[in-house]
């Protein structure tokens, strides 16, 4: 179940574990719609809900998906350990180092990281 809480004074929609797998633009849109009417600065992804072509770069997903995010300026989290994917190869290991130099698009292990972004990040 989707929650909105306020980390750091900061708006976020913490996505379920649960829920549709977000495997392109449509559902991506669909998440951008419900953090903004919720209110929401940041929508929060585990790392399980999205599709596993989301982590090869060659299927454009992730371009795709983040994309829509920037677009209608909803920051966007992906939450867990993603190192299976990372170890596989250098192309995503560096397109999420890139993400997270970033004040849109982050990958975070935990809440605990998550919470250290937000702090002071003018997020």
């Amino acid at each position: 179940m989707d929650t909105l809480q306020k980390i750091n004074g900061v708006p976020v929609l913490m996505c379920g574990t649960e829920g549709e797998t977000i495997a392109g633009e449509r559902e991506a849109l669909d998440c951008i719609a419900n953090a903004s009417y919720q209110g929401a600065d940041w929508a929060v992804i585990p790392v399980e809900r999205f599709d596993e072509a989301f982590f090869r770069l060659s299927t454009r997903v992730a371009g795709e998906i983040i994309q829509k995010f920037v677009q209608y300026r909803v920051g966007v989290v992906v939450l867990g350990d993603i190192s299976r994917h990372t170890e596989a190869g250098t192309a995503l290991r560096d397109f999420v180092r890139e993400c997270n130099r970033g004040r849109q698009t982050w990958f975070v292990a935990d809440a605990d990281e998550l919470r250290d972004r937000l702090t002071g990040a003018g997020a």
